[in-house]
Parts: C-alpha cells; sequence; structure tokens
C-alpha cells in the first residue's frame, strides 16, 4: 500500500492544518469557574447582603408616652404627630446609604400604624389626619420615592387585641394583619420577627405557617428572627457581631425565642444552611425616643460598623422618629457625620493602581476571569482563583510606591460560598515579611483595623479554607479617626518562605531579593 503522504502531500499538509486547528480551537477555551460550595445564598439572601445596612423606625404611642413597652391601654388619641414626614425618614436613609427602612408598623402595644380592618386600635381612631392616615402607606411611598426598599416589623405579642392567648384565635388574627401588610403596600423586602409574649399566658405562634404564608405573598422577602428562616439574630442588642462569624448555621439545632448565643453570634463552620446574621443596634439607648435621652457619636456608629458589616453581617440601625413624626435633628448630625467618615476612609482604595499577582491561577496566568487583578475591581461578581492543584493560596501586590494605611477591606465571591477559614496579612518592612494582622472567617465582607504601617509590597496569605479560596475584593485604606484596633500579630513571618520564594519571581525583583 502507498502511504498517505507520499501519495498526496497536499493532502497531509491539509489535515495536519486541521488538526492544528482543532487543537487551537480546544485550547482556546475557557476555564470554567469552579463548583460554589454549599450552602449557597438564596436571591433574596444576596440582595439584603449587598444592601450592607437597614434603617429600623421604632415609632408609635410608645413615642408619646415615654415607654419602650406600651401596655396596650394607652388610648389612640395619644398618637398625634403634627408634622410626620415620612419623606424626610426615606430621605434620610437613601443619603445615608442605607439600602431599606423596616417599620414598627405594630409594636407590642397592639397599635397598629395603618387602618387595619380587624382591629379600631389603630390610627383610624386617632386624630392623625382626621383618622385617614396611613403611616405604612406614607413610607412605601416614600420609599419608592428615594429608591430604598421597605420592611416591616409585625409584633407576635399583643397587649391589647383580647384574642391573645387563645392560639386558634390570635394566629388567625395575626396573618390576616399580615396579609393586609403584604398585599397592600407592595413590595416588602424584610418582616422582622421576634418571639417575644407574655409569660403568664398560654400562647403558641405558629412560626412555620406564617413563615409560608410570608414567602407565598412576597416571594423576594427576607424573614428575620433569632433563628431564621432566612437571616438570623446576632443574639445581642449591641450591634456587635464574633470577629469569628459564619453565614453557615444548623436550623434545625435552635427555635425561636431559644437559640445558643454562641451559634448566634458566630455561625457554624459546618452548618448545612445559608443563614446570616442581622446586628441591631438603637442609634439612642432606648428604641423608641425619648426627650430626655440622646444620640450616640458619629465615631460609635462607626466603630459598630467595623463589628457589624465589618464581620460578615448587616447593620439595622434603629433611628426613631420624635413625637413631631420627624426624625430629630442631632441625630440626623450624627448620621450625616457617620456618613462623611465612611466616605472619608472607604470611597479610595489606595491598592487601585497596585499590581497583582498570586500563588497560582486557575485555568492559567492567561485565564483573565480568575486573575488577581481582579481583587482591585468592586463588588463581588469577579474574583481571583487559584489552581485547584495547589495547597499555597497568596495574592500579593506591589503598591508603586510606599503607601502608608491602617485598614484592611478583604471580600469573598459569597454566591460561590463561604470558604476562608484563616488568613494573614503581611507586609514587606526592612526587607522582612512582617504580619500585621491575622483573622479567621471573610464572607461578604471584612473590615480590620491596625496601626497605621508603610509598605510598598503587601501580601494576603489564606492559611485555612473549606476548598479553594476565592477572593473578590482587596481595599487598602485609611482611617484618619480610629484608634480601636482588631487583634494582630506584628511578627517577622517566614510562613511558606521558601514556596513562596519559587513560585512568584515575576512578582519584581525587588521582592525577591528581599526573599
Amino acid at each position: 500500500m502507498t502511504p498517505i503522504g507520499s501519495r498526496n502531500p497536499s493532502f497531509l499538509l491539509s489535515l495536519l492544518c486541521v488538526i492544528d486547528v482543532c487543537v487551537s480551537l480546544g485550547s482556546s477555551h475557557p476555564t470554567p469557574p469552579p463548583l460554589p460550595i454549599e450552602p449557597l445564598p438564596s436571591a433574596a439572601q444576596l440582595r439584603w447582603q449587598l444592601g450592607e445596612m437597614a434603617l429600623f423606625l421604632h415609632f408609635g404611642p410608645n413615642t408619646f408616652t415615654d415607654s419602650e413597652w406600651g401596655s396596650g391601654h394607652a388610648p389612640p388619641s395619644v398618637f398625634r404627630p403634627d408634622s410626620l414626614d415620612a419623606r424626610q425618614w426615606a430621605r434620610t436613609a437613601a443619603a445615608g446609604g442605607f439600602a431599606r427602612v423596616v417599620l414598627t408598623a405594630k409594636h407590642h402595644d397592639g397599635f397598629c400604624l395603618w387602618p387595619s380592618a380587624y382591629t379600631d386600635y389603630s390610627v383610624r381612631s386617632s386624630p392623625w389626619r382626621a383618622g385617614r392616615g396611613d403611616v405604612v402607606a406614607e413610607l412605601a411611598a416614600a420609599a419608592r420615592e428615594y429608591g430604598i426598599g421597605l420592611g416591616i416589623y409585625l409584633s407576635p405579642w399583643d397587649r391589647h387585641d383580647p384574642s391573645y392567648g387563645s392560639t386558634v384565635k390570635y394566629n388567625e388574627y395575626y396573618l390576616g394583619q399580615m396579609t393586609e401588610l403584604l398585599t397592600n403596600y407592595g413590595d416588602i423586602q424584610e418582616v422582622w420577627l421576634d418571639g417575644a409574649k407574655e409569660d403568664d399566658r398560654e400562647m403558641e405562634y405558629h412560626f412555620d405557617c406564617w413563615f409560608q404564608l410570608i414567602h407565598q405573598l412576597q416571594p423576594g422577602v427576607m424573614i428575620f428572627s433569632d433563628a431564621g428562616p432566612d437571616t438570623r439574630w446576632i443574639g445581642e442588642e449591641a450591634g456587635v457581631a464574633g470577629s469569628t462569624c459564619w453565614s453557615l448555621f444548623n436550623k434545625s439545632s435552635v427555635t425561636i425565642g431559644h437559640t445558643d448565643e454562641q451559634s448566634s453570634r458566630h455561625g457554624d463552620p459546618h452548618g448545612i444552611d445559608w443563614l446570616p446574621a442581622e446586628c441591631d443596634v438603637s442609634i439612642r439607648p432606648g428604641w423608641f425616643w425619648h426627650s430626655s435621652e440622646h444620640p450616640k457619636s458619629a465615631m460609635e456608629l462607626l466603630d459598630i460598623y467595623y463589628k457589624s458589616v465589618g464581620r460578615n453581617c448587616l447593620l439595622i440601625l434603629n433611628v426613631p422618629p420624635n413625637s413631631s413624626g420627624l426624625v430629630s435633628d442631632e441625630d440626623l448630625q450624627v448620621l450625616q457625620d457617620f456618613t462623611a467618615l465612611r466616605i472619608t476612609i472607604f470611597s479610595h482604595n489606595l491598592a487601585g493602581n497596585a499590581t497583582a499577582t498570586a500563588s497560582s491561577v486557575r485555568g492559567g496566568d492567561n485565564e483573565t476571569r480568575f486573575c488577581p487583578s481582579n481583587v482591585l475591581q468592586k463588588g463581588i461578581n469577579s474574583y481571583w482563583a487559584p489552581n485547584e492543584s495547589e495547597s499555597d493560596w497568596a495574592v500579593f501586590l506591589d503598591l508603586g510606591q510606599l503607601i502608608s494605611f491602617n485598614v484592611l477591606q478583604i471580600q469573598e465571591p459569597i454566591q460561590m460560598g463561604q470558604r476562608i477559614i484563616e488568613f494573614q496579612v503581611d507586609i514587606l518592612a526592612s526587607g522582612e515579611w512582617k504580619t500585621i494582622a491575622n483573622g479567621t472567617t471573610i464572607g461578604y465582607k471584612r473590615l480590620l483595623r491596625f496601626p497605621m504601617v508603610e509598605t510598598q509590597f503587601f501580601r494576603f496569605i489564606i492559611n485555612k479554607s473549606r476548598a479553594s479560596p476565592l477572593i473578590s475584593y482587596i481595599g487598602i485604606h485609611v482611617d484618619p479617626c480610629s484608634t480601636v484596633y482588631d487583634s494582630l500579630t506584628a511578627r517577622s513571618s517566614s510562613t511558606k518562605r521558601f514556596s513562596i520564594r519559587r513560585r512568584y519571581k515575576r512578582f519584581g525583583y525587588a521582592l525577591g531579593s528581599a526573599i
């Protein structure tokens, strides 16, 4: 038989070209993203977390009776906020960077801030707006105008309605009112619940039934309670999360009103449910407005922000309207100062023009979808991913010049699951790597504070992770005001010294010679 090549050389050349094209085409296929690691957040949970902060509005008869927990016996005539302006509330929230407002539509006293068909104990019986007012409707319209979301708190405990104490009758009454709120005021982004009840009455709340109806009527809503189902309470009312804070949780191990402080504050790295934490705190000592009380300072709020949003949680800050129906001037000033502080610190990433390299890149150095420069782009949609075969995980930044900073911001792409267990932050100083901070868990956002340092070279090392770690953002900032620092270690670091030298020659001669 005559060989193909000698019989038709041009055919062989064409065949080789076809093979070469096919190989080239095959090699140009993009590397797929890594597998997400369960549990994962729902679309509603992602939207909620991206909002970072919500404004709580405790308002009702307690505002006028100088009370925190009303008895349910105050006459509706006490409710007369002559200057009520829901647009001011929504405008304040939007200007302060709050993604939604949550209103106490009914607190424990049972008084309804909307004209419920199921009771006369509501705004309908008050002198405000001549009995024709609806606080929920006014706030819903204002929230739409200013582009923020709306949430409602409907207290399970009702100290006024006579059906309270009769489980079936009261659960019917409660769901009737919940249905009014979820079907008459447009999109509701959050329903806030607690397990408060009167100790001397036999009263069972049918929470599972409530949750199913709420999700049925508002499919995109987030339901808060100390045990979920969509977001959990952090376990205290100071607005502070644990320094380790997982969004992973085991809902089956807790019930509303019976939670474990440790798991509430820290989550569970082995949890099978995605249940992120919400940190609630009031700008004033009380939750309702009292003329004798004054707000926290902007610096106090900033510290709370670091310890809530900066620890993978959402901050819900209560700012109670006063008896005129307005957010008080002194509260407004504090909120404006708080906003100005955050803008000063976080509006500019000092690493924005850095050169980023990494221990490895998923799909190789030319795979831009997972390259280390992604960590300099704001948001969680893009990220750096290492090769799955590698066990050394680090991102390096050459800042181009000596830069001073005292705050670090790190984010994981939580849509892919929460992964990182332990990490450390190093800088090159006097020719030696020094660890300036270390920590546990990142999640949606981690903020670390430390004494001011100066360096050109920075590295972020992941020491332990549930799966190959993914980093979506690294920000370097200066906080000119804070003097409170997170736990840190200032020492020479030889961690993975030899493997780092071998792998990161491309990071530059100055770095290579230093290590």
